[in-house]
């Protein structure tokens, strides 16, 4: 398998040789953002929210760069073709830039952009899901960061909350809840709940990250007539679910088959949603 190749600051260079400073910003601080997509057949899923999503968080870190929506778009591209990549994973990061001084951000910041890709399969109807099969769940001790601390809407290099989570578990995903002991999100998912044939999930208000993946769901549910809820929920509430499935960009729509030791079955509304999800992918891209 020949090497990767990434994208470092507008060029592209063997994964061997794709470095940044010891004294970036965001090797050293986390002070960068980030995000996480799906290209299917050679472009970025859903690139416009995605983008608009890394914006917000450099507009709360205050990070000014100049790359336009355009410009990333086709830095992706590039970067997928010098690879041969059709359907791949891509990481693309925002960092404040090299700076050797002190922990204030500097007024004169230059950043850095790096882009990772990696091969991955589409799933949808025909193919197979990068997931082993349904997830197992458990909640744990490791709070959700407020968002009076840290804005649950940056999506940001330091993912010492998430890590923290997952170091409690063997589980496939770990449930936080928030300082009020409510259901927030997965280290790296979000989460929805099936009760009586309504669709739950954690609402925005509280410190939940504004998932791509949690958007789609939650039209493509308003428009096959499903019922929707976001509210605020306790872990009793999860108990009365009828199942539960994790949304993220490299999951998509996953299944949870057990919650704390608790058995789902699938419903009729996991189904149709995961349905619907491969058909939205399946109607704007070739295979």
């Amino acid at each position: 398998m020949s090497e990767l190749l990434y994208y470092v600051d507008g060029e592209i260079v063997p994964a061997s040789e794709a470095t940044v400073s010891v004294n970036d910003r965001g090797f050293k601080y986390g002070d960068a953002a980030f995000e996480t997509l799906r290209a299917y057949d050679g472009d970025p899923f859903e690139w416009d929210r995605h983008y608009d999503r890394l914006q917000r968080t450099c507009d709360l870190l205050g990070i000014d760069h100049d790359y336009g929506s355009a410009d990333l778009r086709q830095a992706i591209r590039e970067t997928l073709e010098a690879n041969g990549f059709s359907e791949s994973y891509v990481r693309l990061s925002v960092t404040r830039g090299v700076h050797s001084g002190k922990l204030s951000p500097p007024a004169d910041s230059s950043p850095t952009l790096v882009i990772l890709v990696s091969e991955l399969p589409r799933s949808g109807r025909k193919g197979e899901p990068v997931w082993d099969g349904p997830a197992e769940v458990e909640t744990v001790e490791t709070t959700r960061i407020p968002d009076s601390a840290v804005p649950s809407a940056a999506k940001t290099h330091n993912y010492l909350n998430g890590i923290l989570a997952r170091s409690e578990s063997d589980a496939d995903e770990t449930l936080m809840l928030d300082q009020a002991g409510n259901v927030t999100e997965g280290a790296t998912s979000n989460l929805f709940f099936c009760t009586d044939g309504v669709l739950k999930t954690p609402s925005l208000d509280g410190p939940v990250l504004p998932g791509i993946t949690r958007e789609v769901v939650l039209e493509l549910a308003e428009e096959r007539g499903i019922e929707v809820e976001t509210d605020s929920y306790t872990p009793d509430d999860l108990r009365d679910a009828d199942d539960a499935f994790l949304t993220n960009t490299t999951w998509e729509v996953r299944p949870v088959s057990s919650l704390d030791g608790q058995q789902f079955e699938r419903s009729a509304t996991t189904e149709t949603i995961r349905d619907a999800f491969d058909a939205r992918v399946e109607s704007e891209y070739e295979e």
